[in-house]
């Protein structure tokens, strides 16, 4: 059994370091070609992101090994893989679920890495990324890393959702946490600037976030950030 879960977890860390380093680099290559200099002399900035992001992945990569061994050997989670397992019209609305309550973990575990004590001590190695780049997506100290990789390991054990639909969620955190770094909005400005784009997180809503600290601490939503008065709006140098 130990084997079993060592080697589940051993594919989940290689499978999170991959998918990282190739979305980032994808995003990383956009961005010089979009935006030629912006990574000038940011070399040994983007060497410690890459290693803390690596080592991130190993932290992600055990909860999300021993969640995919239970699933599979003994079928512990709430993921399905029948299509008509749950009504049809539920596909759609489980990501949706997902990416909320993960948005909602998200602000509010983020807010309080912002308290002093807490940012010396988990948050400040994100930060020390001036400015984000690509590769910041996953740049995290172990123990903010530990906050972000437990969430969906314990979603499947709470809310039904299948397989490919949770393909899509993990879709959607890599993108939208490698874009939302870049430094600048590759989005088109007429869906940042739409009513849609006002409750969406973009690169330039989160570059405001890492110029100001104090500010927009959501991840995927804006909906925490306005409630609670944290929205300043979007950033002119994204």
């Amino acid at each position: 059994m130990w084997t079993a879960i060592f080697l589940s977890a051993a594919a989940m860390t290689a499978i999170v370091a991959l998918r990282y380093l190739a979305s980032s680099g994808i995003f990383a290559l956009v961005t010089g070609r979009k935006r030629p200099g912006y990574h000038a002399e940011l070399g040994p900035q983007i060497r410690r992101e890459i290693g803390w992001s690596l080592a991130s992945a190993a932290i992600y990569g055990v909860p999300a090994g021993i969640v995919a061994w239970g699933w599979q050997e003994h079928g512990w989670t709430r993921i399905y893989t029948q299509w008509d397992a749950m009504p049809l019209w539920y596909l759609p609305l489980a990501p949706l679920i997902y990416l909320v309550l993960h948005d909602t973990w998200f602000y509010w575990t983020h807010r309080l890495m912002h308290r002093p004590a807490w940012f010396r001590a988990m948050h400040a190695v994100h930060h020390a990324s001036r400015p984000p780049t690509a590769w910041a997506a996953m740049s995290f100290h172990p123990w903010e890393a530990i906050t972000g990789a437990i969430v969906i390991p314990v979603l499947v054990f709470l809310v039904p959702i299948h397989v490919a639909m949770l393909g899509l969620v993990l879709l959607v955190m890599t993108i939208m946490g490698v874009t939302n770094h870049m430094g600048w909005e590759m989005f088109p400005r007429a869906l940042v600037h739409s009513r849609l784009g006002g409750w969406l997180i973009t690169a330039s809503h989160h570059q405001r976030h890492h110029e100001e600290y104090r500010c927009n601490y959501g991840l995927y939503f804006r909906f925490w950030d306005r409630l609670c008065g944290t929205d300043k709006g979007l950033s002119p140098n994204a």
